[in-house]
């Protein structure tokens, strides 16, 4: 199938930035249990909670009922996945090794050069990023764990760390599964500890370099060099580095309104000075480094932490700042703009807020608070949001039932759209607002996307179009509003059907100009379905 032209996509996927973007959601009465399935309902759950509906999805909220799934996927961390899933997961051998075998088995050039003249043949580095964008999409794709997927991604981006980043590249499988993952249902103190521990943390904002004041350079790089290898010429100098105090303050915890100064940032930083990386391209681990640490007393928003040659300094500090209320406002205003909208009312923030303190931080309690709030119901947050490119290639996947077995041009379709997974190259991580997805060449990319996948040319993936929707009769109408209703959880926009129509028309007019006559074209309803501002949002 031959992709349409590019005026067309621009026209066509623009629509979706053009359209209206309800600037606030409008609190109203909490939706109760209904009798009957209310399918627009369990849309609205699974594009929230889920990465997207898919028959077997929708399937499980019409068994259940819409309260039971939520209450299960609430229950559920880390329970048994399919056996299939399980089976292509454990194909992927790198997603279980420690860091330290991931340096020996996949090593830099250097190393692998070497190995090369000895007649040994190393892995590349890249299959790293390739297994782990293939098992993230596989398990964002398949797993009935569904919230504890778009939970791994939300934590995973609040607390980014960049593979592009030196040595973080053979820290950042282990980062997502000991750091991230075991705790998205577990306790916020305990979650920020983990990030702020964990060699790609410390390396990628520095904070392994970080020494006291007034330690003189060549001791320094002697407390830091001791069972190591010489530094990398990139690498920072040794010295006080406030690079994860701010990101800790600004990004992690209070947020950039949270009411700390500079004069707090220097002082964290001499908290977590000594909080290092023993060997980091060898056998990466938290180390802390008493010669480097600054023992004397600091002082972190208006309060003392007694100076100790020991890491209880940056504990404490991770301890006032787990309960701090800015912290719990901007931990609510993040989550509530990820599930409920991009502008969510200050009245939700606050009431998010309040559970976060009352709870001490317990996850769980936090995303009860905000699926049962008002705000998460009323109909201004129906697909009020625009999907990432992740989510967008994600619910592609699971709205079609697409066989996946992941290639380097799925991953690399990503980065196409402005999302190069496990890469975001800024602590702020990848943005969650609407803005920096709805530009003409991402939107492009994703129908042209939308386009192979249907047409069986995106490698990898496998999809029976005519499986999804029997139409009550074989004409191109019928067929845009049965896979409408299948690929869209509602039938299309009248727009959407007649901008589709109309390019059908376009071609079968194309067609009869050389004497051809052509079936009704499924796969190209398919595509442009996926390509329309209806499935963009969320």
């Amino acid at each position: 199938m031959r992709l349409l032209s590019v005026g067309f996509l621009v026209a066509f996927v623009l629509s979706c930035a053009n359209g209206p973007h309800p600037t606030a959601v409008v609190a109203s009465e909490p939706v109760s249990a209904e009798p009957a399935f209310d399918e627009a309902r369990a849309v609205h759950v699974l594009r929230r909670m889920a990465f997207g509906p898919s028959r077997q999805a929708l399937a499980d909220l019409r068994r259940q009922g819409v309260e039971e799934w939520m209450a299960s996927q609430l229950s559920r961390p880390g329970a048994p996945l399919p056996a299939g899933l399980k089976a292509k997961l454990q194909a992927l051998p790198t997603l279980t090794m420690s860091m330290a075998e991931l340096v020996r088995e996949y090593p830099p050039k250097r190393q692998r050069e070497e190995a090369l003249k000895d007649g040994r043949e190393p892995q590349r580095p890249a299959l790293i990023g390739l297994e782990q964008s293939a098992a993230k999409l596989l398990r964002a794709v398949e797993s009935p764990n569904q919230l504890e997927e778009v939970l791994v991604d939300f934590w995973f981006n609040h607390f980014n760390v960049s593979s592009d980043k030196g040595a973080v590249r053979w820290m950042v499988t282990a980062y997502e599964r000991d750091a991230i993952r075991p705790h998205v249902f577990g306790n916020f103190r305990e979650l920020l500890g983990a990030t702020a521990r964990h060699p790609a943390m410390l390396f990628y904002l520095d904070n392994w370099r970080s020494v006291r004041d007034g330690m003189p350079e060549r001791v320094s790089r002697e407390a830091l060099s001791e069972d190591d290898d010489a530094p990398e010429p990139a690498e920072p100098k040794p010295g006080l580095n406030e690079n994860y105090a701010r990101e800790l303050l600004e990004l992690h915890t209070l947020g950039v309104e949270g009411g700390y100064t500079q004069q707090d940032v220097r002082e964290v930083a001499r908290c977590f000075t000594g909080w290092s990386i023993r060997k980091p391209r060898q056998e990466p681990a938290f180390y802390f480094r008493r010669r480097a640490h600054d023992p004397d007393d600091k002082w972190v928003l208006g309060q003392r932490i007694p100076g100790q040659r020991s890491v209880a300094d940056g504990e404490q500090v991770l301890d006032l700042l787990a309960r701090h209320p800015s912290t719990a406002r901007h931990v609510a205003s993040k989550l509530a703009r990820r599930f409920v909208s991009d502008t969510p009312p200050p009245a939700l923030v606050e009431r998010v807020a309040k559970v976060f303190l009352d709870a001490d931080g317990d996850l769980p309690t936090v995303y009860r608070a905000l699926f049962q709030s008002p705000e998460f119901w009323a109909p201004e947050a129906r697909a009020a949001k625009v999907k990432t490119p992740f989510e967008f290639v994600v619910s592609a996947l699971r709205a079609t039932e697409v066989e996946v077995t992941v290639r380097p041009r799925l991953v690399q379709s990503l980065a196409k759209m402005g999302e190069p997974l496990f890469r975001a190259p800024a602590p702020t991580g990848f943005p969650e607002g609407a803005a920096p997805w709805v530009n003409s060449g991402s939107l492009v990319a994703r129908l042209n996307f939308s386009l192979e996948l249907v047409s069986g040319r995106m490698p990898g993936t496998k999809v029976a179009l005519k499986t999804l929707a029997t139409p009550a009769e074989p004409t191109e109408r019928a067929w845009v509003d049965a896979l409408g209703q299948a690929l869209l959880g509602a039938p299309p926009s009248e727009a959407t059907r007649a901008t589709i129509l109309d390019a059908l028309s376009k071609r079968a007019e194309a067609a009869s100009a050389v004497g051809e006559t052509r079936p009704v074209d499924v796969s190209l309803i398919a595509g442009l379905l996926l390509g329309s501002p209806e499935f963009q949002k969320q």
